[in-house]
């Protein structure tokens, strides 16, 4: 069976987020929301995911989870928000225990523990969760970090950062945690769905020869036409291409505000005692 998805596209961090509902109850689930954060005034405002619960609002739709396909470095999480608002639960894999491992002390979260419990669902390879008639499905593929996972609801697969539009390639592996060969073998656990299966990307960055953004591809086109891949790339060679162009790659411009945000589910840090809420930028002298 085929859900419902809607796009909604954050054009400041190149990022889909996902309504996804069964057409038959109108159980909803939410992928990877956004929340708006502005790095040089410290501004943050819910205006994206507002949008999308409006959505949800208007449809007559039933909310039942924000789910979170790993601890994003390019956005913060307004899964906490979502659930907030809604009752919805937060979901995303279990790996995210290790995630959090290395980065409270980056951060010296000590407000939060390395074990989950920021999160209501902490979802291992071949986990369910019901959405009315339907099935959100867990595949985890890491690589990209070690607690990314795809979820498969119907005919669509939503993949996150594991590849990206067939034009633009597949995503990078130098995170801690992250893995060029483990990316490999989550692809190829991806692409042996069915060939017509719809796959939804977590970001689209324009290449040089596209104007418009898009962030459906199919299983079919991601086998015969992603840049990174087609060929049949052997495993070798793969890790090379990889590595080789992560070593060009910058840091995500959200990457420390994100981590600190999105390891505490979409919680912001607890206030001061003067009521003020700060993010941390660890220094590290060159």
């Amino acid at each position: 069976m085929s859900p419902n998805v809607q796009t909604f596209f954050d054009p400041a961090t190149f990022t889909a987020t996902y309504l996804v509902s069964d057409p038959v109850s109108k159980a909803a689930a939410i992928i990877d929301p956004v929340l708006d954060f502005d790095a040089k005034s410290g501004k943050l405002s819910t205006t994206s995911v507002d949008a999308v619960l409006g959505a949800i609002t208007n449809q007559g739709l039933t909310l039942l989870y924000s789910l979170e396909t790993h601890a994003h470095a390019d956005h913060l999480s307004a899964g906490d928000y979502v659930r907030s608002k809604t009752g919805a639960a937060v979901a995303i894999g279990a790996k995210i225990t290790e995630v959090q491992a290395v980065f409270i002390p980056v951060f010296e979260a000590d407000d939060i523990k390395a074990d989950g419990s920021q999160f209501d669902h902490l979802l291992i390879d071949g986990a369910q969760l019901p959405l009315g008639t339907l099935s959100i499905h867990t595949l985890h593929t890491p690589g990209h970090t070690s607690a990314c996972v795809t979820y498969v609801i119907g005919d669509a697969a939503f993949i996150g950062d594991t590849m990206f539009m067939p034009d633009y390639g597949t995503a990078r592996t130098d995170f801690p945690g992250g893995d060029a060969g483990s990316l490999y073998r989550s692809i190829c656990k991806i692409l042996s769905l069915a060939p017509e299966t719809r796959i939804f990307v977590g970001h689209d960055y324009l290449p040089s020869n596209r104007t418009e953004y898009r962030w459906e591809t199919s299983v079919r086109e991601q086998t015969d036409k992603n840049i990174h891949l087609r060929g049949g790339v052997s495993e070798d060679d793969f890790v090379a291409l990889r590595q080789t162009k992560d070593k060009t790659l910058a840091p995500p411009a959200l990457l420390l505000p994100s981590l600190q945000v999105n390891i505490r589910g979409g919680k912001l840090p607890p206030p001061t005692c003067t009521g003020k809420i700060f993010l941390r930028i660890p220094v590290v002298q060159v």
